[in-house]
């Protein structure tokens, strides 16, 4: 499975150089707290370090990521524990 870089605006590109802002929107990023998945690639390290004080980056495994950005594995287990949860609510429902 590829590697995917999880990159997230946490800085303002207001006062940055014409060339960091650049690097930024390439990167695709457009607001504060904006996130976007990038393979594992060294130019998309590169366009980083370019401006390594104004994102967030977090490694992930994997080649997709489904829903609202969990994985599918972390998905299909909060499913599960949601049905637990309701079969242990269920009993006590009926005592009542």
């Amino acid at each position: 499975m590829a590697k995917k870089l999880r990159v997230t605006l946490v800085k303002s590109i207001i006062g940055l150089s014409p060339k960091q802002e650049g690097t930024v929107r390439a990167l695709g990023l457009r607001r504060i707290r904006h996130v976007v998945e990038h393979d594992d690639t060294p130019s998309i390290r590169g366009m980083i370090a370019m401006v390594p004080f104004a994102v967030e980056v977090k490694e992930e495994r994997g080649a997709a990521v489904a829903g609202r950005g969990e994985p599918e594995a972390s998905r299909a287990d909060m499913e599960g524990e949601a049905s637990e949860s309701r079969k242990k609510a269920e009993p006590r429902e009926a005592k009542s």
